[in-house]
């Protein structure tokens, strides 16, 4: 089991530590709802230094990022960052992923933990013809999440930089927190607004102590990754393993606006025909018109009581106070308003498709 270069201090704050991808990582410190709470409402702070961070450089940078991504990487300039996905040749999806044009021809690959070793291996088999310049950096690197409506002003003492100024999908690299270099990136998986910052891992605990020290008047706490599975899932984000995988198209996903067909990346021919042809199923977000709780891997039937999906998303939504959750339905039952039923043991509980996000904030 591997630990991040702030586990000790997570230890030392009693947080509940668990397995998730090979590291010890927090799940929670004071309960989920209440850190849920903190970042809608304050600012929290996430060790997600688990996420895996690739460079990849050269003159054949981009060729290589523009084959194996779905999204249109040449559209970046200098400081921005792209939501994007790798496409598996088979209608699937490798992984989902944050590309940074960090200078003319450098980018960072920053994708999940879980996938570090497949993506790498991954962009490997596509790189032998292109020869890009590839680094696996994710050993050195840690990563803390500053999210929440307070976060620009809790953090603006850490820097000269103007954090408003730095729009959603943008970044700056800058002095943080007495640091050089840190990439300070207005992107997060909370829908609350904030900062991803990434260093080094010899400052990351300075980097932790400063934050801490510089939201104190602001109520910063630190959250662990439950609540941050419950603010992602509450904005319709879609999470590698649940949402989406290897089967999961991602015209099927809702993430046709990541799928650039202006140029030619893996897999590209045969999703435009999906999309030509149109889509059987679809990802959708549901709200249960009972009390109830739907989780991961419990069917979605229909009014007949017929198998129709099941529920890759789910939970009690601390901010709407009812069971959420999202899944793949027939295309037919993928409007607005559609009414479908989660089986929740031998019950069928009545749900409502809603478009997303569900929170609206």
């Amino acid at each position: 089991m591997k630990n991040t270069a702030l586990t000790h201090i997570h230890e030392a704050l009693g947080a509940k530590l668990v397995s998730f991808a090979g590291y010890n990582m927090p799940v929670s410190y004071e309960g989920i709802n209440t850190e849920h709470e903190t970042v809608r409402n304050g600012v929290g702070v996430f060790d997600v230094s688990h996420m895996g961070e690739f460079l990849i450089a050269g003159e054949n940078a981009l060729a290589l990022i523009q084959k194996v991504t779905s999204n249109d990487a040449s559209k970046l300039e200098i400081g921005d960052a792209q939501y994007s996905c790798f496409p598996n040749g088979k209608g699937g999806i490798v992984d989902d992923l944050i590309c940074y044009k960090i200078k003319e021809d450098t980018y960072l690959l920053v994708v999940n933990a879980s996938n570090i070793e497949k993506d790498w291996n991954w962009i490997s088999s596509h790189n032998k013809d292109i020869n890009a310049e590839m680094k696996d950096l994710s050993e050195g690197y840690s990563l803390l999440a500053i999210q929440g409506p307070k976060a620009i002003e809790a953090m603006q003492s850490l820097t000269s930089v103007n954090l408003s100024e730095i729009k959603f999908y943008t970044f700056k690299i800058a002095a943080f927190a007495g640091i050089e270099n840190i990439i300070i990136s207005a992107t997060g998986y909370t829908g609350s607004g904030g900062f991803e910052i990434y260093c080094k891992n010899e400052d990351a605990a300075q980097v932790w102590k400063k934050v801490f020290e510089a939201g104190n008047d602001f109520g910063i706490k630190p959250i662990g990754l439950a609540a941050r599975d419950t603010l992602r899932l509450e904005m319709g984000y879609c999470l590698y393993g649940n949402d989406i995988d290897d089967t999961t198209s991602p015209l099927e996903a809702g993430l046709g606006w990541i799928t650039k067909f202006t140029k030619d990346f893996i897999n590209s021919d045969a999703l435009a025909k999906q999309k030509e042809h149109g889509l059987e199923r679809k990802l959708v977000g549901f709200e249960l018109d009972e009390r109830g709780i739907p989780r991961q891997g419990y069917d979605i039937v229909d009014g007949n009581g017929n198998s129709i999906g099941n529920v890759t998303s789910g939970t009690m939504s601390p901010s709407l106070k009812k069971g959420i959750g999202m899944g793949y339905v027939p295309k037919t039952l993928s409007k607005s308003g559609s009414k479908i039923y989660i089986q929740v043991r031998k019950k069928a509980i009545p749900a409502t498709v809603v478009k997303l996000p569900f929170y609206k904030g």
